[in-house]
């Protein structure tokens, strides 16, 4: 066997000798400017014979927008030998199978346009090899540019496990599927009487590619829900195949209601969608995301207002501010509220303005600081405005969305007396987004330079908001800087972070390793979380048989103490006194053994003669 791997060696290096003579001096990877950094975030995990899915991220650094990018799997990458485990664990396998399906670089598979500077999440997917043996695989891929010219390459390392009869990944009744609508975007806005033009994206977060996909709008007559003309027979998006990580536009046109109010509005959506190709049992997901409207500043029934009525004035909120702007549940603020007299020549006097907060759970969101909830304005004479203010808190517990206020105005008009209207507002609260980190598990929690050790640990987001684009950073003197892409973590949800640092220099401190976890909200502001893991580097032990000996000599010696100096004789000296007791004590019994049988000899020899001389007698 041996010899035969010998000859396989020989001709592997000489076939690698006439190779390299054959073709320029440039390889194949260095023949392209890189043009894009391509990197996963972690080690991803697949079972022989399955589907796997290889999620990675490419960033354009080329200085210009790429149009028509492709994506593939370079399957040159080197073939093993054999099916030796030897050859195998070099990891010169290719680990999915090549099959017509399979996105190589004669069938790379479209990702549209990249933005300079930007990044698109991208994934390729095979199936993983039967005959493979468990361990960490190189799964080399490529980025193309419309005419095929490679832009970009990275081997991306992949752990592969066998396969069992008890596994049942490819039932996908045991995996959860789920959409995220407007990642990263502002909420869209319009205002009437003007079209609104929006486009919102779909991304596919489940485990596997989904087929057949509807995106559905819940549309509602109620204006009070539903703020746009209905003017389209289907709203519906069709999408053939979504694959994992992939976003998809949603595109719409509406005419804004005219009597629509000032506010945030939710817009439910339905997705229905298909786990297989067949496109049976079709399943359903349902979600949804807000728009802002400006249109009529209050919830009044214009309608009942009939402008030549002379005989009562009629109050409306003109507009109102909030400081801060921004408005944090739990904390305080001032409400500016300006109040005009709508009416064009009638007065109001003895104006009473009293505050009724929305509730939930049976309890406002808003109250006042002061206690009371009504004010007074004394007189606003006809098309006259006043402003009046209050101090309110917010609720700490509710949900990031927008709450009515509604301000109810007694008043008296010459010819009118004890007149009401009714006003309202919304006030956005925003929620603080909120986490904490589940225990550190590093394995092993020492390393030496070079080597690698696994990190996990789980990020709660233990607030109300959604948290986006979470990422952990792993910073240390000791360490390469490490980045690993978690995703969105939806409020009362964990993310789990699950990645490899290596050791770059010798700890020179108490071992801490920096873990900075960002994070952005629904506006993109990004928030950072700095936490603290321990991790100890090393310098691995030296080999005993390339140590340099010679200059040992040289180092001077301390003095040695009386021990040290006759340490050695001391103990030659025991080792002889033992020897020689044990040899005394062997000769001895030696000895005595050799007198014992001398002594039976004679007395055989003894009764021989006395038997002879009887025999004589006789």
């Amino acid at each position: 066997m041996k010899k035969m791997r010998w000859k396989r060696f020989a001709a592997f290096a000489l076939a690698v000798m006439l190779f390299a003579g054959a073709v320029p001096a440039a390889a194949p990877v260095q023949a392209y400017a890189s043009e894009v950094s391509v990197y996963s975030d972690k080690i991803q995990r697949g079972k022989t014979g399955k589907s796997m899915t290889l999620s990675f991220t490419i960033k354009n650094t080329s200085g210009s927008e790429i149009k028509d990018a492709k994506i593939a799997f370079d399957t040159s990458g080197g073939e093993i030998w054999d099916d030796d485990e030897e050859d195998r664990q070099y990891g010169y396998s290719f680990p999915f199978e090549v099959t017509g399906k399979l996105n190589d670089t004669d069938h790379p598979k479209g990702i549209g346009n990249i933005s300079d500077g930007k990044e698109k999440k991208v994934s390729l997917t095979g199936t993983v090899r039967r005959d493979l043996s468990e361990g960490y695989y190189k799964v080399p891929v490529v980025v193309m540019s419309k005419d095929g010219g490679w832009i970009g390459q990275e081997d991306l390392r992949v752990w592969i496990t066998k396969s069992t009869s008890s596994d049942d990944d490819d039932d996908d009744t045991n995996k959860t599927y789920d959409f995220v609508l407007g990642e990263g975007q502002d909420a869209p806005r319009g205002a009437y009487p003007e079209v609104m033009n929006f486009s919102i994206g779909l991304r596919n977060n489940s485990p596997a590619t989904v087929y057949n996909v509807k995106a559905s709008m819940v549309l509602d007559a109620d204006s009070t829900k539903f703020p746009f003309e209905i003017n389209d027979a289907n709203y519906d998006r069709m999408f053939e195949k979504i694959a994992v990580d992939e976003t998809v536009q949603l595109d719409y046109s509406f005419a804004i209601r005219k009597d629509s109010y000032t506010g945030y509005y939710p817009i439910a959506m339905k997705i229905y969608y298909s786990d297989s190709s067949t496109g049976e049992e079709l399943k359903t997901f349902e979600t949804s995301f807000f728009v802002h409207i400006v249109s009529k500043p209050t919830k009044d029934d214009y309608d009942e207002f009939n402008e030549h009525d002379r005989t009562k004035a009629r109050l409306i909120i003109d507009g109102y501010t909030t400081d801060p702007e921004t408005i944090i549940a739990g904390e305080s603020f001032n409400l500016l509220l300006t109040v005009k007299n709508a009416s064009s020549s009638v007065s109001a006097s003895d104006i009473l303005l009293t505050m009724e907060s929305e509730k939930v759970s049976d309890s406002p969101v808003f109250t006042t600081e002061s206690g009371s909830s009504s004010t007074a304005i004394s007189s606003l004479g006809a098309g006259a405005s006043a402003q009046v203010s209050f101090r309110m808190s917010s609720r700490p517990g509710v949900d990031q969305r927008s709450y009515g206020i509604t301000i109810k105005a007694g008043y008296d008009s010459p010819e009118f007396k004890n007149a009401e209207d009714t006003m309202s507002v919304d006030i956005p609260v925003k929620q603080i987004p909120r986490l904490n980190t589940g225990t550190f598990e590093v394995m092993p929690d020492s390393i030496n330079v070079g080597e690698e050790s696994n990190v996990m640990f789980g990020i709660n987001n233990t607030g109300k908001v959604t948290l986006y684009n979470v990422m952990a950073r792993f910073e240390a003197d000791s360490i390469q800087t490490t980045d690993t892409y978690v995703g969105n973590i939806k409020s009362g949800e964990t993310g789990n972070v699950d990645c490899m640092v290596t050791g770059a220099a010798p700890t020179a401190d108490d071992g801490k390793v920096k873990v900075i976890i960002s994070y952005e909200d629904e506006n993109g502001e990004v928030s950072e979380v700095e936490k603290e893991l321990t991790l100890y580097v090393s310098e691995p032990a030296p080999d005993m048989d390339d140590m340099d000996m010679s200059g040992f000599d040289e180092v001077p010696q301390e003095e040695p103490g009386p021990l040290q100096k006759y340490g050695k004789v001391i103990l030659a000296a025991v080792v002889i006194v033992g020897a020689a007791v044990g040899g005394t004590i062997f000769m001895k019994h030696r000895k005595r053994k050799k007198d014992a049988a001398l002594l039976a000899t004679e007395d055989e020899v003894s009764e021989e003669m006395d038997e002879k001389d009887e025999t004589e007698k006789k």
